[in-house]
């Protein structure tokens, strides 16, 4: 139980709250904080920004308790409904390394660094080591089979991630890989900390206590590993990179060419004695060309009684690795060899059968067999889910086969066809995520909900496509495609809505809202992007920024006498207010909102949709009204949300806002009342896939359950 009278206490719990403000427990937490310090105070108070801001609020709400019974109840009951549906202790024992590699050869002397370190006395140093080699030299060979063969020194788990990316910039954020570390040692998904800062914090917090390994693999900076480093004294992290990475405090271990001994041990171990024995002639030659490169021993070892091939337009190749590239794509066949070029223009992170039969031109069927065929040949690796990606340095080679090969005309048709596939895939998917809402792309009329089962399946494909949506909208950018753009940002709005995961999705907004600005954009597209944007810096607590976007928004639907995209402007930008705890703006917001769709008359742009329109607004006032303390209007509010959504058999927003009417009952110390809408919004939210926004609910049934009566 937390004490009410405490100070510490209280300040702990609302710095907790405020960490979690990307997940709907940390906003519905949050906002219920600002709802009590208003009832306390009697006057609204604003947000606390800081350490010293929550202590000072802190006091606020103590004395309001130590004076007022009833008051100290309501403060009690939010503190431990908060914790108990709040960070739980953590017991995941992640276990993310990847299999090691079957053959295995020498490598002893990083492997004794690697035991050395990790077994050194804890004298205050972090425990950290870099290896570092050229690409297909096997440095995650080396971290993978260590870990793996010194598992039992980390009970605690092990942590791995690929930071290597798509897009221009080719390295994973350091938020996202914090984000899946963080759920992977327990944190629910809405208790995630919207800030790298934060979560840095929290994932030091979770590790200071355990014997742990992390593995950071294919890094491409020290500033992007940083996040990820760890004091805890139980804890070793492993980075692999191409080069020493400058500004990185770690032993530095080389990872060099494998000896002509061990190499020819790996290729018998790979190919059989009988094969390297026949192949004696030859051996030589093909060692030389492998330069002690595991990727191209491995590559060369299934043909290596095989005549070369006849070499790439009379190219030498000095790289081993892009040697053994050009030699296996000399042997593929012809609609395997167009499927390499043809996936190679952009770093896609995960390549089906789909996708490879848009780009080349081919049936699924075909394109299947030719992803298998490139697998086989070591030229796609293939991920848990049987999807494919390119290592960089293959792709690098098959990138500039294609423009030399098929010009610069067809790789652009190429690119064309792959974004579009994409696009089709995420307006199908996204329609049939949130059909209700209204729409502005072309194909969404085209296409239609492209026959999914049911939401939740269609979210499920939205999530798993995401990074490869997000790096078309890259690759429409990059061919200066806006109309493309924009179509992509708006088909990313379900998963955006629903399953969170803002700073993913960040660079394609950003993406969007440059858009916007492209000449002969429509302003109703313009203020889209611009309106998506706002919403996913709302979310990652970058509030100026949202509002600067959200005043864009605005003048773009004025210019183009657009009152209901004027009217979502303004209601969001009520949404930062009610972020604020600045309850009265917030209602002015939604009450000019409402003024805007007043204005929309039979036949304009938005009329069909001003009864959804005007509910939302209802949901919206309703909580800022119990802000204001003024629970009844506020109750009445809601309820006519609640009716509209129950009539219309709109699940994801009947859920919302009979959870919001659940809050106002037990606001008013009606929480039995309350229960029976909790358990509708919650089956209606899993019925759905919005599994994000589950755990108020359970926060809330904690609350209506042992909260004062």
């Amino acid at each position: 139980m937390i004490d009410p009278l405490s100070v510490t206490a209280v300040t702990g719990v609302l710095g907790a709250v405020g960490s979690a403000m990307a997940g709907e427990a940390g906003k519905w937490a949050w906002e219920a904080f600002g709802n009590l310090a208003q009832r306390v105070t009697g006057r609204q108070v604003a947000a606390p920004e800081g350490a010293e801001e929550r202590e000072e609020l802190a006091r606020l709400l103590v004395d309001g308790a130590r004076n007022d019974p009833a008051q100290a109840r309501a403060l009690s009951a939010l503190l431990n409904g908060v914790t108990a549906g709040g960070p739980l202790p953590v017991v995941a024992v992640p276990r993310l390394l990847p299999a090691s590699t079957r053959y295995f050869t020498d490598r002893k002397g990083p492997l004794a660094e690697l035991d050395k370190e990790a077994g050194r006395k804890a004298d205050g140093r972090p425990r950290q080591v870099l290896l570092h080699g050229p690409d297909g030299i096997g440095t995650s060979a080396v971290a993978i089979h260590w870990g793996a063969r010194e598992a039992h020194r980390f009970p605690g788990g092990q942590l791995y991630a690929d930071l290597r990316a798509a897009g221009p910039q080719g390295a994973v954020d350091p938020a996202t890989v914090l984000r899946r570390f963080l759920r992977k040692l327990g944190v629910p998904a809405d208790q995630v900390p919207p800030t790298v800062e934060e979560r840095a914090e929290r994932f030091a917090e979770l590790l200071a206590g355990r014997r742990l390994l992390v593995v950071l693999d294919h890094a491409r900076s020290a500033a992007q590993v940083r996040p990820l480093l760890t004091a805890a004294p139980g804890v070793l992290t492993v980075v692999t990179a191409r080069r020493p990475l400058a500004g990185l405090d770690a032993l530095n271990v080389a990872v060099g060419p494998l000896p002509d001994k061990d190499a020819r041990r790996l290729l018998t171990d790979l190919a059989g004695k009988h094969a390297v024995g026949a192949a004696k002639a030859v051996l030589p030659g093909v060692l030389e060309r492998c330069a002690g490169s595991p990727f191209a021993l491995r590559a060369a070892a299934p043909v290596l009684g095989e005549a070369a091939p006849p070499a790439l337009a009379g190219r030498v190749f000095t790289d081993p690795v892009e040697a053994a590239a050009a030699d296996r794509y000399a042997r593929l066949t012809p609609n395997a060899a167009l499927v390499h070029r043809s996936c190679a223009l952009r770093p896609w992170p995960a390549l089906d059968a789909r996708a490879a039969a848009a780009a080349a031109g081919l049936t699924e069927a075909a394109a299947a067999e030719a992803l298998d065929e490139l697998a086989a040949a070591g030229l796609l690796e293939t991920a848990l889910d049987g999807r494919h990606h390119h290592r960089p340095a293959v792709r690098r080679l098959a990138e500039d086969l294609a423009v030399r090969e098929d010009g610069l005309a067809a790789c652009a048709a190429v690119l064309h066809r792959t974004v579009d596939h994409y696009l089709r895939l995420a307006v199908g998917a996204d329609h049939a995520a949130l059909p209700q809402r209204w729409h502005l792309g072309p194909l969404y009329a085209e296409i239609g909900p492209d026959g999914y089962p049911d939401e939740a399946a269609a979210l499920a494909v939205l999530g798993a496509e995401l990074p490869n949506l997000v790096e078309a909208v890259a690759a429409a950018e990059e061919f200066a495609a806006p109309g493309t753009v924009c179509q992509l940002v708006e088909a990313l709005w379900a998963v955006q809505l629903k399953a969170g995961r803002h700073d993913e999705l960040l660079p394609a907004l950003r993406a969007g809202a440059r858009a916007a600005g492209t000449p002969g954009t429509e302003p109703r597209t313009a203020a889209r992007m611009h309106v998506q944007l706002a919403l996913a810096l709302i979310e990652l607590q970058e509030l100026g920024e949202a509002e600067q976007q959200l005043l864009r928004a605005a003048a773009a639907e004025e210019s183009g006498g657009h009152l209901r995209g004027q009217a979502t402007a303004v209601e969001t930008l009520g949404l930062i207010r009610l972020r604020q705890w600045r309850w009265d703006e917030a209602l002015e917001c939604f009450e000019r909102a409402a003024g805007l769709l007043d204005g929309i008359g039979t036949g304009d742009p938005g009329h069909a949709d001003l009864p959804r329109a005007r509910a939302l607004l209802h949901r919206h006032r309703g909580r800022a009204l119990r802000g204001l303390g003024r629970l009844e209007e506020a109750r009445a509010a809601i309820e006519q949300a609640v009716a509209f959504f129950r009539g219309t058999g709109e699940g994801y927003n009947l859920a919302r806002a009979l959870t919001d009417l659940a809050q106002t009952l037990a606001d008013q110390r009606r929480g039995p009342e309350a229960l029976p809408l909790l358990d509708e919004a919650a089956a209606l939210l899993e019925r759905g896939g919005a599994s994000f926004h589950l755990v108020p609910i359970g926060v809330l049934r904690e609350r209506c359950v042992n909260g004062p009566e």
